[in-house]
């Protein structure tokens, strides 16, 4: 009885979350929604497109920092809930600072991409820009969210308090292909701060994924460390990888792709690894400590 209470009262708690989702939506019209195909911009999408119909439209960028199957998926879905997307060519590479992997650097991107959708939602005679940043996404160093702020887009999702497993728990109600999703994020991501970033270096981070998901791994991140790709895998799975053949195959591909050396992260995928070094410097026995 107990359980079953919690049961309800979880659910009711997700539907209450899910209308104030749909009001701060219908106060947004008409709308242009941020839309890269994951988790969080899918189900926001699809939330305003039940609500607004015709009254918003998608928009993507495609550029060498996301993989083709991920805008291939966005545009299939866009195409499937017959929504009107618009996709943009962008070149990161080509922002100030942005190569240089600056500490900012998502900022810089940020700042210079919804300048673009903002540009392309006015042909459209659309003022308003929403983005899926969740209520979870706070509590990680996103410089992103600042270039947001002062561009004035919305985020609908952080704003209704919604987490990234309450989007996974209505998504899969709603029956989108999205809810149990990997996590993803752009490219760029896999490089330390101030190492550059250049084309090649993103097609051999985008292969080595994408082999990695071809075994069958779920969550990866391909980590380029220079000549180093340092792996990382949902915790579940790194058990894995306690196969010499894998350990080989892996290695062998690694190397055709590029790396000198390859290398387990023994503590697994988590969000924004290469943060956890800001902040820290080396003491005089070379050891990390946080200022």
């Amino acid at each position: 009885m107990e359980s079953r209470l919690c049961y309800i009262s979880v659910k009711m708690e997700l539907q209450k979350s899910l209308n104030h989702l749909q009001h701060i939506i219908k106060e947004s019209a008409p709308l242009a929604v941020a839309y890269s195909g994951g988790v969080d911009s899918t189900f926001l999408l699809k939330v305003a497109h039940d609500v607004l119909k015709d009254n918003v439209i998608a928009i993507t960028a495609r550029s060498a920092t996301f993989p083709e199957r991920e805008f291939k998926e966005a545009k299939a879905f866009a195409r499937g809930i017959g929504i009107r997307h618009i996709v943009i060519k962008t070149d990161e590479l080509k922002i100030k600072g942005f190569a240089e992997n600056r500490p900012d650097r998502c900022y810089l991107c940020k700042y210079e991409l919804f300048s673009k959708f903002k540009a392309a939602a006015a042909k459209h005679h659309i003022q308003w820009i929403a983005e899926g940043s969740n209520a979870d996404d706070v509590k990680d160093y996103r410089p992103g969210t600042q270039a947001l702020k002062e561009l004035g887009v919305v985020s609908p999702l952080r704003e209704a308090g919604i987490t990234k497993d309450a989007i996974r728990k209505l998504s899969k109600k709603m029956g989108l292909p999205t809810w149990d999703k990997p996590s993803f994020a752009c490219l760029a991501s896999r490089f330390p701060y101030g190492e550059k970033i250049t084309r090649d270096k993103l097609a051999m981070v985008n292969h080595a994924e994408e082999y990695l998901l071809r075994l069958g791994f779920k969550q990866v991140r391909v980590r380029h460390h220079g000549d180093v790709a340092r792996i990382e895998v949902a915790e579940n799975e790194r058990r894995k990888f306690f196969n010499l053949k894998l350990m080989n195959d892996v290695h062998k591909k690694f190397r055709q792709i590029g790396f000198a050396y390859c290398a387990l992260d023994l503590k697994g995928y988590r969000t924004g690894s290469l943060n956890e070094v800001l902040n820290c410097e080396k003491d005089e026995d070379g050891k990390l400590k946080k200022v």
